[in-house]
């Protein structure tokens, strides 16, 4: 059965490769980003390669006024919604929190939280008034486990696995699925974020072991999405064989 899917920030990383990988299982999509020209990149690839229908939505899940006119102004046929990925999410900065750069503070607690907790406002009202649908939140092994100088980060994660349980309490008398997805050290343009451009700094983040690929999650996240209607994976961490926690990593350098 053909699904409509939700996924936001899809215009690079984890996103990209979910819309990538949906489609290919020839479902239809809605893709959310705020670089119009990847936005639209992505769609023309995904309607050339896989034939499928594709809504791409060019917001920003920060600013509450631009979800609401989104999800509020989608035609009725595209407001059916199987699955929400809420996917936008970024680190910013890696400082102890006496040195914190508070800009970078609010750009990780606004996307990481407050946008995923917009959207989930706008969306799941739909999948209540047809007591059916999935809701996945992308977290991280950030939000398990508390690193040095990932203090913000961290919590923003944190609070997106206790707004994922929440969640699926609140939304456990309408039949919707809520799933948790914590991915470990993937190789994505996190790192390029997080120390603000610096390639080199990135690159070194991945050196010496293989990290996940985002087509490694994408896989995870599909098959949450293909199980049987009574069943559902509430929390899946998924980390690169040579990582056991955070911190720890085996390295051949």
């Amino acid at each position: 059965m053909t699904k409509i899917i939700l996924i936001t920030g899809a215009t690079s990383g984890f996103g990209k490769a979910i819309a990538l990988k949906f489609a290919k299982e020839d479902h239809n999509l809605i893709i959310t980003g705020r670089r119009r020209e990847l936005l639209n990149e992505l769609t023309k690839k995904l309607i050339d390669k896989y034939n499928i229908e594709v809504l791409p939505l060019n917001f920003d899940v920060r600013k509450l006024g631009e979800v609401k006119k989104a999800i509020e102004s989608l035609p009725e046929k595209w407001t059916h919604i199987d699955v929400l990925v809420n996917n936008a999410g970024l680190a910013v900065g890696l400082n102890s929190i006496h040195e914190g750069v508070v800009d970078d503070w609010e750009r990780m607690i606004d996307t990481n939280i407050k946008g995923l907790l917009y959207m989930t406002r706008f969306v799941a009202p739909l999948m209540v008034k047809r007591k059916q649908g999935h809701i996945i939140n992308i977290g991280s092994v950030a939000g398990k486990e508390v690193y040095a100088k990932g203090n913000v980060y961290c919590g923003s994660k944190f609070a997106v696995d206790a707004i994922t349980k929440g969640t699926r309490i609140d939304l456990l008398p309408y039949n919707i699925k809520v799933t948790h997805i914590a991915p470990g050290a993937s190789d994505t343009e996190f790192s390029v974020v997080r120390f603000k451009g610096d390639q080199e700094m990135a690159d070194n983040v991945y050196k010496g072991y293989k990290p996940l690929d985002p087509s490694d999650v994408a896989e995870a996240i599909y098959y949450v999405t293909t199980l049987p209607e009574h069943v559902n994976i509430n929390d899946l961490v998924i980390m690169p064989t040579a990582q056991a926690s955070t911190m720890h990593f085996h390295k051949i350098l």
